[in-house]
């Protein structure tokens, strides 16, 4: 039997009832999802399920049926849901395939058929509602490439002057950061000038305009840098004029600070300072100093201050900017990881397709149509470990025909034995299987079957051969993928396949089936 594959993760779940044009039959409803069958697989109990819905049930290792459980049919041995005892399909596959469907987007008129709707319609109507990456509304999939290049609020841009990367709501933002950004000079009108270097721009632009250096004590007047010289030779006497005010001021501080008759005059030699009161000048000298040093420190703090502020501002502004850039960044690791998963459920599909494609090519392989089927087992020793194990009890062989459109079978095998030979031989089961021609057929099956255990030096085969019991449900048309097996559970003793037995060699045992096609 075909081993499913639990790596892919890109699978989806059943096709939505809405979309067949007819009333669902049962037998094409997946057991786990409801829904339309997907790339049905079917498990040893006969219950059928979606891939994706299969990988889900059994990821975390075999589980028990609860269809089975739901129809009363559990049995410990058979309803078990385990990836290595399922196999794909495919002819519940190609029914499903060809039932009709139709459009469920609103506005779409389109019809055909299941496998059409797959490979042609679903994920590609003009009609359908997709949701874009960036801005997460849903838009109709005609107009998703015009969105995410025009509309879309959250689509990315280039700046076209320092080429950063940002999302179309940050542009404002970007473009009041942008050391690139051409800006215009107001005074001279030159254009195009980067933000970088606008202020160099500014200092050297003769016709940029600045405030008077006497603007602090009342010269109104606004003069362009190359006319900074004329205007202050032109206003000389109006610069004196409003310095007057201020000096005379500072004379009457001092004058008030040193006080009346604190100089005296003397014929002989000049002035001199009395000397009771030379502690009363001492003192107000020294408040005077002391107020003049005071005032320059607090110039000098004043200025410290002002060069601060301008640091701490400039300083917020290259902030601003570096965790914008940041998250830009940010932004952009996020896009790129989204397309790294994109490639990487990209591949995965290809893995699934190349392996559906592979059970596909082994299927035609081993097919046979005269009855006659040869089974080769290799890896013996591995696979009967895992028989002892539990792991894998049972294995299915491909199936084979009675003719191209006959009777559809299969072979079972147990390595460890089933029921009274659990443990001491191998025990071999016929398993009629349904075919797409049984409605031709004769029923219930009543063909002689012959089963063979070959020994490779072609001298004593082990050979067990029954008549079907035509009132066994195991020999009805089948009503499920396959009916219950019947066969011989002690077909073979496990001790003639012990030491240098001529049935097991290099590994390798064959086994061969020979339906009677007498009277067909």
């Amino acid at each position: 039997m075909a081993r499913i594959s639990l790596d892919c993760t890109d699978s989806l779940p059943g096709i939505p009832l809405s979309v067949l044009s007819v009333p669902m039959e049962n037998k094409y409803k997946c057991q786990q999802c409801l829904q339309v069958l997907r790339k049905p697989v079917q498990a040893q109990c006969g219950h059928r399920f979606c891939v994706h819905c299969f990988k889900q049930l059994t990821s975390s290792g075999p589980k028990p049926c609860e269809a089975c459980h739901q129809e009363d049919i559990f049995e410990e041995s058979i309803s078990i849901l385990n990836s290595n005892e399922a196999f794909p399909d495919n002819a519940a596959g190609r029914e499903i395939a060809s039932l009709p469907a139709r459009c469920l987007n609103q506005g779409c008129s389109w019809t055909g058929s299941i496998k059409e709707y797959e490979a042609q319609h679903e994920g590609r109507c003009e009609f359908e509602r997709v949701q874009c990456d960036a801005c997460k509304n849903f838009i109709l999939r005609t107009e998703k490439d015009r969105h995410a290049e025009r509309e879309c609020e959250a689509r990315t841009l280039n700046c076209k002057y320092c080429k950063a990367t940002f999302n179309f709501k940050d542009i404002k933002a970007h473009d009041e950061i942008c050391q690139k950004f051409p800006l215009q000079c107001k005074d001279c009108g030159k254009k195009k000038i980067p933000r970088e270097k606008f202020n160099d721009h500014i200092k050297s632009c003769v016709k940029s305009k600045s405030a008077c250096p006497f603007s602090e004590v009342g010269c109104k007047a606004v003069i362009e840098n190359g006319k900074q010289n004329d205007h202050e030779q032109s206003s000389t006497m109006e610069h004196l004029r409003l310095l007057l005010p201020m000096v005379l001021s500072v004379a009457r501080m001092r004058t008030e600070t040193t006080g009346p008759g604190e100089w005296q005059e003397d014929s002989g030699l000049g002035l001199y300072r009395a000397p009771e009161e030379g502690v009363t000048m001492g003192a107000g000298a020294a408040a005077s100093s002391q107020s003049l040093d005071l005032e320059k420190k607090v110039n000098a703090l004043e200025n410290i201050v002002c060069v601060l502020n301008r640091e701490v501002e400039r300083s917020s502004v290259t902030l601003e900017a570096f965790s914008h850039q940041h998250r830009l960044d940010q932004d952009k690791i996020e896009n790129l990881s989204n397309k790294v998963r994109q490639l990487e459920r990209t591949l995965t599909m290809r893995d699934l397709q190349l392996a559906e494609t592979e059970q596909q090519l082994r299927e035609l392989q081993f097919c046979t149509y005269d009855g006659i089927f040869v089974w080769k087992i290799s890896d013996f020793s591995r696979r009967r470990q895992d028989a002892v194990a539990g792991r894998t009890p049972a294995m299915f062989s491909p199936a084979f025909y009675s003719s191209k459109y006959g009777y559809k079978m299969c072979l079972r095998l147990y390595l460890n034995g089933d029921g009274t030979g659990r443990g001491t031989h191998l025990s071999l089961f016929f398993v009629v299987m349904r075919g797409k021609c049984d409605a031709l057929l004769k029923w219930p099956f009543s063909q002689k079957v012959t089963l063979m255990l070959l020994d490779q030096n072609n001298r004593e085969h082990i050979i067990d051969a029954f008549r079907p019991d035509v009132s066994s449900t195991s020999f009805q048309r089948p009503i499920s993928e396959m009916n219950i097996a019947s066969g011989c559970p002690l077909f073979c003793p496990l001790a003639k396949l012990a030491g240098k037995s001529s049935y097991l060699r290099d590994d390798t045992i064959f086994i061969k089936a020979i339906v009677d096609l007498t009277g067909l």
